[in-house]
């Protein structure tokens, strides 16, 4: 089997030395130049399985570099060396496509990781084949966009945001991240924040000595040593209270934890992906959450849509969750009506895909002969969408002495658009294209009035 080949850039010659012999140790063949140029007469030349690039270079920097890479060979991994605690340039490096990053003082325990994860990458690329349609269901653009991302995603180090509603599946995209990822034979480890006492949660991150406190009978492991080598799923991260946001950030960025009584730190590799259903940045804006800490786990965010936008595929939702009700409960098969289907694909679901889960768990336990009817759902009447085509009435300013053509055309647009929203019952991508405009277009002026992620 060929050796992978890696590239390293640096103009440091004794950092260079030392890096080209890490990597030879580890097998790898290695390449190296002291600047950009260098590096892209490498590219040019020949097909690498990684680079390693430092961020200060005579004609540049790693920013440059990775942009030639993402235009040249944009399946190479490319990790970047930055200074001690200059954490901006390595989030930069991360949005713009960097694999991940190490700090100075080079950790050759942590790099030689980094290394292992950049060529599983390389190795599996085209081999998994993992078709998410069928775990994250659903064929409406949104979820189709959804599943794209997620292949990109899964190939970085990088930490991911994900945002929406309650219900929406956040944990279920966060694990097909970690199962298309070169992590994905090591743990996945799912914690809810808010699940957790605010005195042990010092202990339950990072571990503890025996005897650091009282209750203290023997040594034990955090989540983040139990997701070494794997992926940490931090759902509810705005529950975390202040004083653990700090010892958080630190063990992001340093790529290490202390647990508590210990005199050492202990490296540790975890990818980390977070969520909520609350406003983090309002959150930040109101001095609940660390801003530093925001920066640092949104390095790429991933809305999930709620199901009132993607109502096309409630009716697949609904097949196979009904499917699995009847397996569960030993059935042959569970049917619904047209009529009752009907009437699911015209309610809002404020619980999103939960709700339509324990709806159908209800009705499938109510109905006859394994037939669910209309009768059966029960659906909440104050949710129900019978209203959703009912015009938004037109609010234009007084004539009478005088108004700003600017609010008065703006009401216009606010009345028009809204409208339509309501006639495509709040389905984004095909009221963007009813309207000639595009989805960014349209987002940013629901979330200009304050309307970005609710039905009315």
């Amino acid at each position: 089997m060929t050796k992978p080949l890696a590239l390293i850039v640096d103009d440091e010659p004794d950092i260079l030395e030392l890096l080209e012999l890490t990597l030879s140790r580890m097998d790898i063949d290695v390449r190296t130049a002291a600047s950009v140029a260098e590096a892209v007469q490498w590219l040019n030349r020949q097909s690498f399985h990684f680079c390693l690039t430092d961020m200060r270079l005579p004609d540049g920097n790693g920013l440059d570099l990775i942009a030639r890479i993402q235009e040249q060979a944009p399946g190479l991994p490319v990790a970047v060396i930055t200074a001690h605690g200059n954490m901006d340039i390595a989030v930069k490096a991360l949005k713009q496509g960097a694999f991940d990053f190490v700090s100075k003082p080079v950790d050759l325990g942590i790099l030689r990781r980094l290394v292992d994860s950049a060529l599983r990458v390389t190795q599996e690329k085209g081999v998994k084949d993992r078709r998410s349609r069928d775990v994250l269901l659903g064929e409406s653009e949104s979820m189709r966009d959804i599943r794209s991302k997620i292949v990109k995603l899964a190939r970085t180090q990088a930490p991911i945001f994900i945002s929406g509603e309650s219900g929406t599946g956040k944990e279920l995209v966060a694990r097909l991240i970690h199962a298309k990822s070169p992590r994905a034979n090591m743990p996945f480890v799912a914690i809810n924040c808010g699940a957790i006492p605010s005195e042990l949660m010092e202990s339950e991150f990072f571990g503890h000595k025996k005897g650091s406190f009282s209750g203290a009978v023997a040594d034990k492991r955090g989540l983040f040593q139990a997701a070494d080598g794997g992926t940490l799923f931090l759902d509810e991260v705005a529950d975390l209270p202040l004083p653990l946001q700090v010892k958080l950030l630190r063990a992001i960025q340093e790529k290490k934890v202390r647990p508590v009584g210990a005199e050492r730190e202990i490296p540790i590799d975890v990818r980390i992906l977070s969520a909520t259903h609350k406003n983090l940045g309002k959150m930040v804006e109101e001095g609940r959450f660390r801003q530093d800490l925001f920066y640092r786990i949104n390095v790429i965010e991933l809305p999930v849509p709620p199901l009132r936008e993607r109502r096309e595929d409630i009716p697949l939702l609904t097949k196979r969750i009904l499917s699995r009700l009847a397996r569960d409960n030993g059935l042959e098969s569970l049917e619904i009506s047209p009529q009752a289907l009907e009437e699911l694909c015209r309610y809002a679901f404020p619980g999103n895909v939960r709700e339509l889960e324990n709806i159908l768990e209800r009705a499938a336990a109510l109905c006859d002969d394994q037939h669910i009817e209309l009768g059966d759902l029960n659906l909440p009447k104050s949710q129900s969408d019978e209203t959703a085509h009912r015009p938004i009435p037109l609010n234009l300013p007084s004539p009478e002495g005088g108004f700003s053509l600017e609010d008065y055309l703006g009401e216009i647009e606010r009345h028009t658009i809204l409208n339509t929203l309501e006639q495509t019952r709040w389905n984004r991508s095909k009221a963007a294209r009813q309207l000639g405009m595009t989805l960014r277009q349209l987002k940013y002026r629901l979330q200009k009035w304050g309307l970005d992620g609710e039905a009315h």
